[in-house]
């Protein structure tokens, strides 16, 4: 019989882009589609606009803003599917992306993802996510993580659940995942079974100034976005450590410390503001050293490789107003000089 696919689309505050996300899941072509809409607690009417809809969702209504992890509890205890799939109130997904999970199903699975269409707060296409060189990962992913503390996967719109793999890790800890729950749930589902890769984009993923990938940031936000997602990275390193203790599986160290997206952060934290960084066993060198062998390690072209070794080469030695400038220019893509963005481009082009 062919699964039941739920979507449970989490809210707080997005009534801008609320209605085309509940209509984007009501236009599935795939017929046995259920409608959740979680609502943590908003100010700005998006109730209203949920109740326009009537039965054609099951709406869950927090009393209290409770984050994002409280959300995606809520709203599982909400479905009756067989697949799970979370989608952020301010995207959307493809009138294909139930049909197109549904048929890469397959038994013992965890999750499937696949890729989104990059759109600012207007809807208009900036670029794919993850950008077209990055190889999303698939089949037994539990070695990656318990190399690098993390695999090339997609953020929450982007993915579909097994049931099994959720009732196996679901409530989650709300209060370390009020924000960015999806990074639990990629963390933890694959213990229970191979991932799926649908390389199509089923979606649209939208950043704006409201979100956590804003397209512009003053040089204050970039270091306490830096300083959220170490934070994020930690609770994380936590949770993937309670997973394979109970898994039986041997964890050595700290598998985050040859990631290189998580020592950039590292990092970057540290030039930008020492005093207030997190680690106080760190420097600048032996992160830098670590990023650059982390750097030859990463699965990704010789290319990116290299660009990202002169990256942390030049982030741990050079001056603070130089590598600071370098810091701002990766993690904040408005401050980057013309010329720079000219080249860049020119040099993810030759990388596609």
């Amino acid at each position: 019989m062919p699964p039941l696919i739920s979507i449970v689309i989490d809210n707080y505050n997005y009534a801008a882009y609320l209605a085309q996300s509940i209509d984007s899941a009501l236009a599935q072509t795939y017929p046995l589609v259920e409608v959740i809409v979680v609502d943590d607690a908003s100010t700005d009417g998006s109730r209203q606009i949920i109740e326009r809809y009537g039965h054609r969702v099951v709406s869950v209504l927090q009393p209290v803003n409770r984050g994002q992890g409280a959300a995606f509890n809520a709203g599982f205890l909400a479905t009756r599917g067989d697949i799970i799939m979370f989608l952020d109130a301010d995207d959307w997904l493809y009138p294909q992306a139930a049909a197109r999970v549904a048929a890469s199903w397959q038994p013992g699975q965890s999750k499937t993802h696949f890729r989104l269409d990059l759109v600012n707060a207007s809807g208009e296409h900036i670029d794919i996510h993850p950008a077209p060189e990055v190889r999303l990962d698939q089949g037994d992913v539990v070695p990656f993580l318990l190399d690098f503390g993390r695999y090339e996967t997609v953020v929450t719109s982007g993915n579909a659940f097994a049931r099994a793999a959720l009732e196996g890790n679901l409530p989650m800890p709300e209060e370390a995942f009020r924000i960015a729950a999806d990074g639990y749930l990629a963390t933890v589902v694959p213990f229970h079974g191979p991932v799926v890769c649908i390389e199509d984009c089923l979606g649209a993923y939208r950043v704006h100034g409201r979100n956590a990938f804003a397209l512009t940031l003053s040089s204050d936000d970039v270091c306490a976005r830096t300083r959220r997602f170490l934070a994020h990275d930690a609770h994380k390193d936590r949770a993937l450590k309670a997973k394979a203790s109970a898994a039986g599986v041997r964890l050595c160290g700290t598998p985050q410390l040859k990631d290189p997206l998580h020592l950039e952060l590292r990092l970057a934290s540290l030039r930008l503001d020492p005093g207030g960084h997190p680690y106080r066993g760190d420097s600048r060198a032996r992160l830098a050293l670590r990023g650059i062998l982390a750097s030859r390690r990463a699965r990704l072209s010789w290319l990116r490789r290299g660009v990202l070794a002169a990256w942390f080469l030049a982030v741990g030695f050079l001056p603070q107003r130089a590598a600071a400038a370098a810091i701002h220019w990766k993690l904040q893509p408005s401050s980057r000089p013309a010329g720079i963005q000219r080249q860049m481009n020119r040099l993810r082009r030759l990388l596609n």
